[in-house]
């Protein structure tokens, strides 16, 4: 018994150190972000730059489309210009009061993720980026 015990122990934090690794805690290189994207089937990756608290980059998808797409600059997370929003403008409103972001203004869907300008908790007026399924900001500048 004890050893079945050890053993799914052992397994599970097998199993969780590679998902810890997956979620890097420096913001990504440019090399880091074509390696993600190649690994995720894009090809042709071009323009690649660091604009807006986001990675943006043009490229081919598997399908052959030319894609414009944002990356989460810690996670890696690739967000297609082609992605469908799962949040309304209300939803991504309230999500950013929430937060603590006063004034929200300028709330749009464009290229697969919401952007939105506020004021942050601190009072600074920021350039938000969200991603489209949760609101989760994953990019900020000074506005």
């Amino acid at each position: 018994m004890k050893n079945s015990v050890m053993l799914g122990a052992l397994l599970f934090v097998a199993g969780a150190a590679p998902a810890q690794a997956a979620a890097p805690k420096e913001p990504l290189t440019e090399a880091q972000v074509r390696a993600r994207l190649t690994e995720q089937g894009y090809t042709r990756v071009n323009d690649v730059k660091f604009e807006d608290g986001v990675w943006k980059a043009d490229a081919r998808s598997a399908e052959g489309n030319h894609v414009d797409v944002r990356l989460d600059a810690k996670t890696g997370r690739v967000y297609p210009d082609e992605q469908i929003a799962n949040l309304s403008e209300a939803d991504v409103r309230a999500r950013l009061s929430a937060a603590g972001y006063t004034n929200v203004h300028d709330v749009d869907f464009e290229d697969g993720i919401w952007n939105a300008e506020a004021d942050d908790p601190a009072g600074k007026d920021v350039e938000l980026k969200l991603d489209p399924a949760t609101g989760k900001v994953i990019g900020k500048e000074k506005d």
